[in-house]
């Protein structure tokens, strides 16, 4: 018997449909990460839960593509052994048009076995028609 096809497995980020029923990565977040050129995330809330998603996939490239350019780092690293359990978003904020901001807490457990929990209200802008991470405050 052959393992599902990744695409069709729940998206890494959580989201579900109106009967709460997990949404397939390939409906939610693998657009944006597997074809990042023609299908940028359409709002902030988007955007972070890709980050997530690209996070949990150790896709670097999008996290690069997706950091506004004021604040990207030169590159990223995973730290290995990392698994990711599981995002939850707290609050949306559209400040205006192209400005909007999301508070959400990302849950992890690290190659000792310890669980942490990322608690953070990022901030987002949109350029050119795309949304961009531009930092985030740890709360």
């Amino acid at each position: 018997m052959s393992a599902p096809d990744p695409q069709s497995r729940p998206c890494p980020c959580g989201r579900t449909d109106r009967r709460d029923k997990p949404i397939a990565f390939s409906l939610c977040c693998g657009r944006y990460l597997d074809d990042f050129d023609r299908t940028p995330a359409p709002d902030a809330e988007s955007l972070m839960r890709s980050r997530y998603s690209a996070f949990v996939l150790e896709r670097g490239e999008y996290l690069l593509a997706t950091w506004h350019a004021s604040k990207r780092p030169a590159s990223i690293e995973f730290e290995p052994g990392v698994k990711w359990l599981g995002l939850d978003v707290r609050a949306r904020s559209v400040l205006d048009a192209d400005h909007a901001e999301v508070e959400f807490v990302a849950r992890q457990r690290g190659p000792s076995g310890t669980a942490t929990r990322l608690h953070e209200r990022s901030r987002f802008v949109r350029e050119d028609g795309r949304w961009y991470y531009v930092d985030g405050d740890l709360r």
